[in-house]
Formats: structure tokens, sequence, C-alpha cells
């Protein structure tokens, strides 16, 4: 484990709606201290979905809130449910949390950053453009949209980082080159990512292709975005004549654990790749929405992060469970 998980109640005192389909909350937990957390923190929310508890996982908006902690949440209707049943809530409501923790790790004796959101994944950037400003540091955000409207935070951002912040919004024409971008930057420039998967690929091709250094590309992304609609699809376990199917809102590795097969795991995000399983057969294809694997991992498809990565059609893998070694 690379953290420890610790839970906690929480309250949710307020929501605000950013943009038409964006929604912030503001959970304050029992006892909160207003405590700093590190850039790139988030937090797991306990939610219930289809009469089942599972955990969903949101970057903290901002820096420290003396009021408690800021999430927002994009109402998805291709996502598992998290973000329904987050719109459903009503302030005063209750929720378990965890504590923030964070796995995005900046170094802060650079000189220059690029900032780099797309849609939603602006929630943790939005920490990290007020602690590079705090700081004094040299700071550009690139922020990719499909309007204008869309863009949450706008107003925060535009009084932070005035001429600083590039908004790339479809709806202007504006269009984000990230190869462009890249090779204008400074040497040594750190740059720091959030977004979809599909822009996450281009970004890593692009960093590579403008032969910086790859551990200056910094990123995090959500794992609820593949590039394949969010569906249902069947697996079959190696040797054991099983098949379940994986609901459309539901993950393999939740499906697998409540059938007794106890995959390992940790992050639940897709990074840390405990939760890999071989994959041994694929009739259809896999959508891996995970930011373990590299390109070429993904292309032989012969492993799968059962906690974010999901299939179309059927996919058998090898659990290493055996119920004749019991």
């Amino acid at each position: 484990m690379r953290f420890i998980e610790t839970w906690t109640s929480a309250t949710l005192l307020a929501t605000r709606d950013l943009t038409p389909g964006i929604r912030e909350f503001l959970l304050r937990p029992d006892g909160f201290a207003g405590a700093p957390y590190p850039v790139g923190s988030h937090i797991d929310v306990g939610v219930t979905i289809a009469g089942q508890p599972e955990r969903r996982s949101y970057s903290l908006v901002g820096e420290v809130d003396p009021q408690g902690y800021r999430i927002a949440v994009r109402r998805a209707p291709d996502s598992r449910g998290g973000s329904h049943y987050m719109w459903s809530l009503a302030p005063a409501a209750r929720l378990s949390i965890t504590l923030p923790a964070s796995l995005v790790q900046l170094d802060w004796t650079r000189r220059q950053f690029c900032l780099i959101a797309g849609g939603i994944g602006i929630t943790p950037i939005v920490g990290a453009a007020q602690a590079l400003a705090r700081r004094d540091a040299g700071v550009t955000l690139h922020y990719a949209v499909r309007a204008r409207s869309d863009a949450a935070y706008l107003d925060v951002l535009e009084d932070l980082l005035g001429d600083r912040l590039i908004v790339h919004a479809g709806d202007e024409g504006s269009r984000l080159d990230l190869d462009s971008v890249f090779a204008a930057l400074p040497p040594e420039t750190m740059t720091l990512f959030c977004g979809p998967m599909r822009m996450l690929d281009a970004a890593r091709r692009a960093w590579e292709a403008s032969g910086r250094p790859m551990p200056d590309l910094r990123y995090e992304t959500f794992g609820s975005s593949g590039l394949l609609p969010t569906e249902a699809f069947r697996v079959r376990l190696k040797g054991e004549g099983i098949e379940f199917v994986v609901p459309r809102d539901r993950s393999l590795l939740d499906v697998l654990n409540e059938a007794g097969h106890e995959v390992m795991s940790d992050c639940r995000r897709g990074e840390c790749g405990v939760c890999a399983l071989d994959v041994v057969g694929v009739d259809g294809e896999i959508d891996h929405r995970d930011v373990f694997f590299s390109d070429h991992q993904k292309q032989e498809s012969r492993k799968i992060c059962a906690c974010v990565s999901r299939a179309r059609g059927t996919i058998t893998v090898d659990t290493l469970h055996r119920a004749d070694a019991l």
C-alpha cells in the first residue's frame, strides 16, 4: 500500500452548479480542522449504486478551505452511476469519505510550469495554479473544453492568472495543439496534466515527440473516460468454467470480488497496477482506462486493470484462484 486509507463521516454543507453539467459539493468532515493537503489530492466518497455500496474518487478543488473539502462532479450520461448518486444528494446529507491523499509529485524547485486541463480535469489543476501563483512561479494554464459555457472555475482562474490562462473552446473554433504548446515551452518546464484518456494519450505522444524527459510530464486521469462507450461485458475465468456479466455500472474488480475471487487492489484509479489480471482470451476488444500500462502493453492486451478498464464482448482472465487448491 502506498498510503493508508482513513475513512471518516462528513456532512454535505452546500452544493452549487458551476455549469449546466458540473456541480460543486462542499463537504465538511466531522472534527474538521482545516489542515492543508498536497497539490493533486483526492478523496474517495462512499456512494450507493443499484443498492450496492461503492466508492468514487474525486479531486479536491483548490487549496485548503476553512469550510471543508470542495469537489466538483460532472453529470455524465455514460457514467457507472457515481455522478447520478452525487447529483441526487441535498445539503445535510451524511457521507463517508477518506482523508486527502495525493499521488502527484511536483518538483517545486522548478521555475517554469505548464498546466493542462481537459473538461472536468480542471478540478486538481485549480489548486496547482493557486500554489504556483503564490510561489510566483512561471505558470501557464491551457484549458480545453467543448464550449466556453462548460468551463468550470473560469472566473477564479481568470482573476488568478490573467493572460497566462488560455482557453481552448471548441464552440469558438479554438483547438488545443499539444505539439505546438510543448515545442514552445522553456527548457526544464514541468507539465501537469489532467483530462480524459484520449487526451492523455495524445499528450504523452506529443511530449515524447518533443524530446523532453518523460518524468517532467506528470498527470492524472479519470478512469471513467475510455475510448469505448461504457457498456456491459462478459468475463470468463480460465480453467473454471465460470462466466460473469460485468454491468455498465460495476467494475470488473467489484464483480470478481463479490463472487469470492479476492482480486487484490490498492488505488482503484488505474494508477498502481495491483489489480492487474492476466488476459488469456479476447472475443471483442479491451478498453484500457488505466495509466499504469504502456501503450505497447495496452496494444498487446495481455493484462487488464480490473478496477477501471472494461471491454466490449467477452474476455477470459486468469485470477490464479483455483477451487481445487483450497
